[in-house]
């Protein structure tokens, strides 16, 4: 890990403790719902950091980096852009520009990668999850407001961009170019596998993919498929509704989701009998680059007992986000609802945790101090785990759990107990 990185979490976690003691220095007083109480909390903490600090602060900077650390508190999808940041967000949302295929969310202050789209230009160079992003064309990203680091990667087609990255294997800054296109969205893949089992990998929720899955199965069905496997690895675009007919097409009744904020009247969505394909044997695949509508499709398959759930806990990315406006002309883009399972837990807060857990196959390569993958470097002919284990559950030959069994578990691969990796894990430490 970089000394700069260090730096930046010891102090975020600097101030954080000093609010905490000042919290609780005012505590006594103040109550978790006073509001007024905790600004006067933040008032004098920000007075001593003006008077005592061993330097003249840049006041400025310091209230832009509380207001960004506030929101990523509560949550890391959400931006404040100022009026011109603003104004240029709403003219870029009516623009069709080429993109790199990143999914983003905030993480240690930094922008990081929720997912790279399989075969975009962030894919291609091996850009994955968990990996955060440093500086783009040369901006630092600490403190960045989401939405514009979500502006800058974005451009006129065959235009390059060149990002600094810190990634999990080589948390040494390395720099990346990458090329903007038009990103194409994966189509669904089906094939008949031995034993009867009918594979579908769906990587993306974008258009009408739940058709494409409709007819995928109608085929699988009549190559004599007995079992089905629904891999869901990377699928962390599109439409987050769209996970719902997703996973109408594996259940028959009950309810699949609900949608609800605190100004947003709950909503719920049933599953309509006469839209179920499938009523065999069934197993979903997820790893943690598994987001939006895919997590309510596997959420609500897990709660049901209609499927287990193979693989890693899901990224937690199923809110409705929109931009509240400021009377300055600034703007607070955050989630105003959130996607529940029907179990009652928030997707965005929890994901989806597999009942049998199993750490996917690491194939990427070891990276050399410019961040160039090191020919050779990356594993050869390497199992896909994941597959193995949902396939012999699916067909009842697993020695871990039986399809009827809802509590997790977590199996060795190699002889080593799988790590799994949380969203709210630290970056490991060279």
């Amino acid at each position: 890990m970089t000394s700069r990185f260090k730096w930046t979490v010891v102090g975020t976690s600097t101030c954080v403790v000093v609010l905490l003691l000042f919290g609780a220095i005012n505590g006594r007083a103040v109550s978790p719902d006073d509001v007024y109480g905790h600004l006067k909390v933040y008032s004098e903490v920000l007075q001593r950091i003006k008077l005592e600090y061993v330097e003249e602060p840049n006041m400025k900077n310091v209230t832009l980096g509380a207001i960004n650390g506030l929101l990523e508190s509560v949550d890391p999808f959400a931006s404040y852009l100022n009026p011109d940041q603003y104004k240029q967000y709403q003219k870029m949302q009516d623009e069709k520009l080429a993109d790199v295929g990143l999914v983003l969310a905030k993480r240690y202050g930094y922008v990081a990668i929720v997912d790279a789209v399989p075969g975009s230009p962030a894919a291609k160079a091996n850009l994955s999850t968990g990996d955060l992003i440093d500086s783009i064309n040369g901006v630092g990203t600490r403190d960045m407001p989401l939405a514009y680091a979500e502006q800058l990667l974005r451009g006129a087609p065959n235009s390059t961009i060149e990002i600094t990255v810190l990634r999990l294997k080589n948390p040494q800054p390395s720099k990346v170019t990458l090329t903007r296109t038009a990103v194409q969205y994966p189509a669904v893949t089906a094939k008949l596998m031995p034993d009867s089992v009918g594979y579908l990998q769906v990587e993306s929720l974008e258009g009408n993919r739940a058709d494409e899955v409709k007819a995928k199965v109608e085929d699988l069905k009549k190559q004599g498929a007995k079992y089905m496997v629904l891999d869901l690895r990377h699928c962390s675009t599109g439409d987050l509704q769209n996970g719902v007919p997703l996973a109408n097409l594996f259940i028959d009744k009950g309810e699949i989701t609900a949608l609800q904020g605190q100004r947003v009247d709950k909503k719920q969505f049933d599953a309509k009998p006469g839209d179920e394909v499938w009523s065999g044997p069934l197993v979903v695949i997820t790893n943690r680059a598994t987001a939006g509508g895919a997590e309510i499709a596997a959420a609500a398959l897990l709660d049901s007992k209609r499927a287990q759930v193979v693989g890693e806990r899901t990224y937690g990315d199923a809110g409705v986000r929109r931009p509240v406006e400021m009377e300055d002309g600034a703007a607070v883009i955050l989630s105003v609802a959130k996607y529940f399972s029907p179990s009652g837990k928030a997707i965005q807060d929890t994901g989806v945790v597999p009942t049998v857990q199993v750490a996917e196959t690491d194939t990427t390569p070891d990276y050399d101090e410019s961040g160039n993958p090191i020919p050779g470097s990356e594993p050869k002919n390497v199992q896909d785990n994941l597959l193995k284990n949902a396939i012999q559950l699916v067909t009842g030959k697993s020695t871990v759990a039986q399809l009827k069994n809802p509590e997790p578990v977590t199996i060795n691969v190699d002889q080593q107990e799988a790590p799994i990796l949380q969203k709210n894990d630290v970056p490991p430490q060279n």
